[in-house]
């Protein structure tokens, strides 16, 4: 398919994006001095930024490159929930954000000074279990409008009903993308693939000494969880596809990593809009390859665009 092709076919696709959300917070300054109070350096802040994290961060990326994003998650009734919700109009991406007055939406307060980071301050509370069952009843209403299902785990409770929700698009014949957290996959069963990456994965099957071991202990879980394929982002070492019919590995395009926070994002993001627009896994796979090599250079939680995307 050609360039233009497929620019085409990801404006027609439709994907839902579904998890934790989170208000990205840049307080950017200099250290010129320490502090006569305790022996910290003293920051002084010049610029304030704010962009959309978390699912909302695979939202945005996948309207970046050309794409319909939906989002549903949950925020509190705040100054920062609107913030966000500001922020993804912008993006141009479609919102249903529950707003629950019980909690705070989560921030991530970075702090810095020439070009590095100096501490990042996190506010996180767990949603409601009404504004949750409330969610788990719009996802299911908007499944036949969509062509694919991103499932964005952070572990802030915003998944709680991953489960149904798997079970819900499998039913309607939509595949089911998730970004994985924590040791147990086991909620995640029948999902059409997860992404985790090398470090989330062997804290799930352990160790691995080589390739092969990795292969064979990759394609156990796929096999155990009843998952199409697992894609395993590995760093310096690129992304290794997992499927029935065996692996394939491609390598980082990566030029210089200045930052990977939200490359993940970026990775199902691209990979969830390619396969709505009619690649195929491995294809879709190196599309979200050269997309990840393309966000790893820039600050923060970015997004590759689609005019850097396809000339890259």
């Amino acid at each position: 398919m050609k360039y233009e092709d497929i620019r085409q076919a990801l404006a027609r696709t439709r994907v839902l994006v579904v998890g934790d959300v989170m208000l990205d917070r840049y307080w950017f300054g200099d250290v010129e001095r320490i502090s006569p109070e305790a022996p910290v350096p003293v920051a002084k802040i010049s610029r304030v930024e704010e962009r959309a994290g978390g699912a909302a961060n695979v939202a945005r990326n996948i309207a970046a490159i050309g794409g319909q994003a939906t989002l549903l998650s949950v925020v509190g009734k705040d100054e920062a929930g609107d913030a966000l919700q500001r922020l993804l109009q912008d993006h141009g991406v479609a919102t249903s954000l529950h707003r629950d007055p019980s909690i705070t939406t989560t921030v991530k307060l970075r702090v810095v000074a020439r070009q590095q980071q100096l501490i990042r301050l996190d506010f996180e509370y767990s949603p409601s279990h009404e504004i949750l069952t409330a969610k788990l009843d719009d996802f299911r209403g908007a499944l036949a409008a969509h062509d694919v299902v991103i499932l964005s785990d952070y572990g802030k409770g915003g998944l709680t009903h991953v489960r149904a929700m798997i079970e819900a698009a499998r039913a309607a014949g939509k595949p089911v993308l998730v970004d994985p957290k924590g040791d147990d996959y086991s909620r995640y069963a029948g999902a059409t693939l997860l992404t985790p990456n090398r470090a989330e994965l062997r804290q799930v099957t352990g160790r691995w000494a080589d390739d092969a071991e990795l292969a064979s202990k990759a394609q156990a879980l796929r096999t155990s969880l009843q998952l199409d394929a697992l894609l395993v982002t590995r760093s310096e070492e690129g992304m290794s596809l997992f499927e029935a019919a065996g692996v394939t590995n491609v390598p980082t395009l990566a030029q210089e990593v200045f930052d990977v926070s939200g490359a993940g994002d970026t990775v199902i993001a691209t990979l969830a809009a390619m396969l709505a627009a009619g690649q195929t896994l491995p294809e879709a796979m190196r599309w979200s390859n050269r997309a990840a090599g393309i966000v790893v250079g820039k600050l923060g939680t970015a997004v590759a665009t689609a005019e850097e995307l396809f000339e890259a």
